[in-house]
């Protein structure tokens, strides 16, 4: 077994870190690399959950905004994370790992309900356990969606995926002189509205003293390299 910082994560996938080159959808090459790399880790004995985001497909607040219900919009949204679930799950067995997919709404055909002692018995036995469906409830995003499941799993760390190195004082695609945080308070990201996670979330880590990693997903190894206890991204604790 590898030398590993954490023994339980909870990873957070957004919809769009599917995307890869597509426009719309899920592109085969990011998923199977993802799938390779969570594998990876995971064969080091890391007790591995993910949450995933339906943005790819559909985001309920999007939809509301072009005239769909909204309560309609963000279940609509819940289907699609499950969708990226059951392709993320079938990426991982195709490597030779044992997932399981957990719905926060009961889909029962084609996954398990989300409980949490099943999920932490999954996850004992080296599962990974995808959770699916958002927190099952309109209104809230993924960002609170994992929150809630890395304390609830009793998680070491949440670490957030996203396509950049980390946490910016303004958005460096657009800004070249944006400066990058190594460090921040949970405080410090509320009230400088730096749009990491929504603020629940954020207040739910803070409140429960969940640490939250932001990182580079499509940085080659990262994820690995992360887990063994490298300083990379930014950290909010």
């Amino acid at each position: 077994m590898t030398k590993t910082a954490h023994q339980r994560i909870l990873l957070k996938l957004s919809g769009e870190a599917l995307l890869g080159d597509e426009d719309y959808g899920i592109d085969p090459k990011i998923i199977h690399r993802i799938a390779s790399e969570v594998g990876e880790v995971s064969q080091t004995g890391v007790q591995l959950a993910l949450v995933i985001g339906g943005g790819n497909i559909f985001r309920g607040a999007g939809l509301a905004e072009s005239g769909i219900d909204r309560v309609t919009g963000d279940h609509m949204g819940m289907l699609a994370t499950v969708m990226n679930a059951l392709a993320l799950q079938d990426a991982l067995e195709s490597v030779g790992v044992d997932a399981r997919v957990m719905s926060a709404l009961s889909i029962h055909d084609v996954c398990e309900d989300y409980i949490r002692r099943r999920a932490q018995r999954h996850l004992e036995k080296g599962r990974v356990v995808i959770c699916a469906a958002g927190t099952g409830n309109p209104f809230f995003t993924t960002d609170t969606a994992a929150a809630l499941r890395a304390i609830e799993i009793g998680a070491d760390i949440l670490l957030k995926a996203t396509r950049v190195d980390g946490v910016y004082d303004s958005d460096p695609e657009k800004n070249p002189d944006a400066r990058r945080f190594d460090e921040l308070t949970y405080d410090k990201v509320i009230e400088s509205k730096l749009g990491v996670m929504d603020a629940n979330a954020i207040v739910l880590c803070r409140d429960q003293d969940m640490p939250i990693r932001v990182f580079d997903v499509f940085g080659e190894g990262n994820f690995r390299r992360l887990v063994q206890g490298e300083p990379i991204g930014t950290l909010i604790s």
